[in-house]
């Protein structure tokens, strides 16, 4: 299932909806403020021409956003034409009918822009909060994505499975204006959940989030594998990739900005894990260099890693994050309109005759 409509890279930027303090004033906003930042940043990014916004889902007091459908249903009123997603919708722990029936009346809002990525989730709050057990944790995402696939399919549903009531040629209403809802399974480091979208013939996201390139192409060969074997061809197993980043008019103006909210986000991460320490800026220098998955840098450097990870992996699609850490809204604004305006239009030109061929 191919979840581009057209033979052009998109770019596009996610947000997890992290609630930190900034480390300049150590004031944080609140959900309410977060959300409203989120929906005005999509509103930005429609207006500067990117073509997808993505919303993750977490189900704690330290994130905005634990319904991603509900978020990006009030995106769909302040917005055009820029797609709508889940970055990513944790399958394990929701109702595929549910989901697929918020998704549907979404892709109806906003006239056929809605999609779904589904992770099997980095935390585990939500497994105790909707009764699931953790020990269930990939069972649950296969029976779980092969039923949201079935759904997808019918207008009526006979199913039965482990963990959900059976189906008796239920009615799943309502369907969405699309024909289909694109949907395409998002994965960290697992080849194994990269081979199982393979399989099924959905997209690819890769999370990018550390580390070098190369470590990402096992998955990429796994994928493909996959669904070369379940006779899908290349074309229609679409790949997108994700990653944290920054964006100013040098490189060195980005790393100065962006450090300390980078070493924030990194402190926080590390409490998470019983660790009391964050990034150096030595480190933070390395994590720069192009053979790093980070995106920090002037646009020309952002360009020149978007179009370097597209020899490799083949990808049609790019999604930044990069408000974490507490950054200033007045920041993200002019990373959304560096990407939208001198990033993405260098993008689609030079990899549109590639994308063409595919």
């Amino acid at each position: 299932m191919d979840i581009h409509h057209e033979n052009t890279f998109e770019i596009g930027i996610y947000t997890l909806g992290d609630i930190v303090a900034d480390p300049y004033t150590g004031k944080s906003n609140n959900a309410k403020q977060r959300i409203h930042e989120i929906i005005d940043a999509a509103k930005l990014a429609d207006e500067a021409g990117l073509d997808i916004f993505g919303v993750g889902e977490h189900h704690r007091l330290d994130y905005a956003v634990s319904s991603p459908q509900m978020v990006l249903s009030a995106m769909a009123q302040v917005t055009k034409n820029i797609k709508l997603t889940s970055t990513t919708t944790v399958l394990n722990t929701i109702d595929p009918v549910r989901l697929f029936e918020d998704f549907a009346t979404l892709d109806l809002i906003s006239n056929g822009r809605a999609e779904i990525i589904a992770g099997r989730g980095a935390f585990v709050e939500s497994f105790p909060l909707f009764g699931y057990r953790l020990d269930d944790y990939d069972a649950l995402f296969e029976e779980h994505l092969q039923l949201l696939m079935e759904l997808n399919e019918n207008e009526r549903v006979t199913w039965s499975g482990k963990y959900r009531s059976e189906l008796k040629d239920s009615e799943i209403a309502p369907r969405p204006h699309q024909e289909k809802l694109p949907i395409s399974v998002g994965v960290g480091g697992s080849p194994e959940s990269a081979a199982r979208a393979g399989r099924y013939g959905l997209g690819l996201t890769i999370a990018m989030i550390g580390g070098f390139h190369t470590r990402f192409a096992p998955l990429v060969d796994a994928y493909h594998q996959a669904g070369y074997l379940a006779g899908y061809e290349k074309a229609e197993l679409p790949i997108g990739i994700t990653g944290h980043g920054y964006i100013a008019q040098t490189k060195e103006k980005a790393k100065e900005e962006f450090y300390p909210y980078y070493a924030n986000y990194m402190k926080y991460m590390n409490q998470q894990r019983g660790i009391e320490t964050t990034i150096t800026r030595e480190e933070f220098e390395k994590i720069t260099e192009p053979q790093s998955v980070m995106f920090i840098g002037s646009p020309e450097d952002i360009i020149e890693k978007i179009l370097y990870q597209h020899e490799m992996f083949g990808h049609r699609r790019f999604m930044l994050q990069m408000d974490i850490g507490g950054v200033p809204f007045k920041n993200i604004e002019k990373t959304i309109e560096l990407l939208g305006t001198e990033v993405a239009p260098v993008i689609r030109r030079e990899t549109s005759g590639k994308l063409m061929e595919v």
